[in-house]
């Protein structure tokens, strides 16, 4: 039994466990540092394949798309969408309106066959005078230039009425003058609209005086005598049965804020205002003839 205990408990057993469990904790962590190295090794060589196919790019630490552009992580553009204009009708008599400054609209050019049209209404222009615009203190619609509408040429009928039956088509009376229904294609927009007399549906085609009142008033009506500015508000060749949105778009405007959106329209529309600022002796701003200028040339 002693002999037992003895060998058992030996500094030599007790040295091979020893060197048994070195070798052990040894090629544990060779297997581990092996293991460390292999996925190194595999995830050098994943991103570098990622990033030369284009799926990590080298910009991926840009800043935030501002504010309006679309995120780096779709890339597509941002599309604006912007009212489309009315396709032109050709039409070179009245019956459409926009400019192409203050209100954005249109090129700024004329666009036609009427060379001899044009060419008149440069040498009448080139006899206006040129100034600035006087105050329009003290202008007056209905006390300066007459009620509207009036029947300046004695045939029975207002002046609205005579333009509804010059400009529309297909018209439906009621007696000789009263126009009820009818189409008008708006030589300021081309666009076609179905034209019937009533409260609420009248404003959607109405009558433009090409020289605008106020314009007028503002480059010399104001020294006219009250028939001479009533025969202006009146006159057939300062108005146009428009639409209604044309219209109200123009308000006052002169050739360098306002031109008809419908640039097949625009010279016939420069020429009839040349014209009428001849007719009753106007004269024309500086921008204003430089517009007017800018289009007949184009013509």
């Amino acid at each position: 039994m002693s002999v037992v205990s003895a060998r058992i408990g030996s500094p030599t057993s007790t040295h091979h466990q020893e060197h048994h469990q070195s070798m052990t904790s040894s090629r544990r962590r060779t297997r581990t540092t092996l293991t460390s190295v292999i996925v190194a090794l595999a995830l050098a060589v994943g991103g570098y394949a990622l990033h030369t196919t284009g799926v990590i790019g080298s910009d991926a630490d840009a800043a935030p798309a501002a504010p309006g552009t679309t995120s780096a992580l779709t890339d597509e553009p941002t599309i604006t969408t912007e009212p489309t204009a009315p396709e032109s009708s050709g039409a070179s008599s009245p019956t459409a309106t926009g400019a192409d400054t203050a209100t954005g609209t249109g090129t700024g050019t004329g666009t036609g066959t009427d060379g001899g049209a044009a060419q008149a209404a440069r040498a009448q222009l080139a006899a206006l005078p040129v100034k600035g615009k006087a105050p329009a203190t003290g202008y007056d619609r209905t006390g300066d230039f007459g009620t509207a509408w009036l029947d300046v040429d004695r045939n029975g009928c207002d002046t609205r009425n005579d333009v509804l039956a010059r400009d529309l088509s297909t018209i439906t009376r009621q007696g000789p003058c009263t126009v009820l229904t009818g189409t008008l294609v708006s030589p300021y927009t081309g666009a076609t609209i179905d034209f019937v007399r009533g409260n609420t549906t009248s404003t959607l085609v109405q009558i433009d005086h090409v020289v605008a009142l106020e314009n007028a008033w503002r480059t010399g009506a104001q020294q006219l005598s009250l028939a001479d500015r009533e025969a202006l508000a009146n006159d057939p060749e300062n108005l146009f049965a428009v639409d209604g949105h044309s219209n109200a778009q123009k308000r006052s405007g002169d050739a360098a804020t306002w031109l008809p959106a419908n640039t097949a329209f625009r010279c016939t529309y420069i020429e009839h205002q040349v014209a009428v600022k001849s007719r009753y002796r106007l004269w024309v701003a500086p921008a204003e003839r430089d517009a007017m200028l800018r289009i007949l040339n184009g013509c």
